[in-house]
């Protein structure tokens, strides 16, 4: 999977927080990083609220989002090279100062980058992944690469490749072996449509951080 980086201007404004979390958490699904979607959403917050609060609400900023090797980096591009964010021991009954210490204790790493006219706040999480084009291990994904592998020797070729007619041909090699449980479940006099129906919740759950077996990040 190609994970292209991207970015969005906005104003920094309270009312925008929101718009961004939804951008950034559908983004991560379409590059199937669901497993960080919680700590890139908090990521968002926190850095926006750090340029409202010390550079100025209506502030004209961007969100650059791109992987760094295996690691997620987010960003935050604002035009006051001045207000520098700290990292601050604020106490559990402080209403301010404790942004970038959330971000600290979620972020592999942050820093700042500092331009003549800008500057730019990032931070770096673990997303799991074995490499950058990869996708996160997980049980699910290695029972199903077993199983493919498994009709590629009988029926090859059917295993995923980097090309798109590969890709497209492991995908029909999915589809057949679905076909080809559902017959097992019809032979065994099990109903298929609710055996869809449960995967589907599971699958919907687990992408969700719900139930059991799930893909996990890893905390390397």
């Amino acid at each position: 999977m190609t994970r292209k980086p991207w970015d969005l201007a906005f104003t920094a404004e309270p009312a925008e927080v929101a718009g961004l979390r939804r951008i950034m958490r559908l983004h991560l699904g379409i590059w199937g990083l669901h497993g960080v979607v919680d700590e890139a959403q908090l990521c968002v917050s926190e850095l926006v609220s750090n340029v409202i609060t010390h550079v100025g609400p209506g502030t004209p900023a961007t969100l650059a989002v791109s992987m760094n090797g295996v690691r997620l980096r987010i960003a935050i591009h604002d035009p006051d090279p001045r207000a520098l964010p700290t990292l601050l021991a604020a106490n559990t009954d402080s209403e301010s100062g404790r942004g970038m210490a959330l971000v600290d204790a979620v972020a592999d790493r942050w820093g700042v980058e500092l331009g003549p006219d800008r500057k730019v706040t990032w931070c770096e999480l673990a997303t799991g992944l074995a490499s950058p084009d990869g996708h996160v291990e997980c049980p699910g994904v290695r029972r199903a690469e077993t199983l493919l592998e498994m009709r590629a020797a009988t029926n090859p070729p059917g295993l995923p490749g980097a090309s798109r007619l590969a890709r497209a041909t492991a995908e029909e090699s999915v589809i057949m072996v679905i076909t080809d449980l559902l017959h097992w479940l019809h032979a065994h006099g099990c109903d298929a449509e609710d055996a869809l129906d449960c995967a589907q919740t599971r699958y919907d759950a687990e992408l969700g951080g719900a139930g059991e077996g799930l893909c996990h990040r890893s905390s390397a």
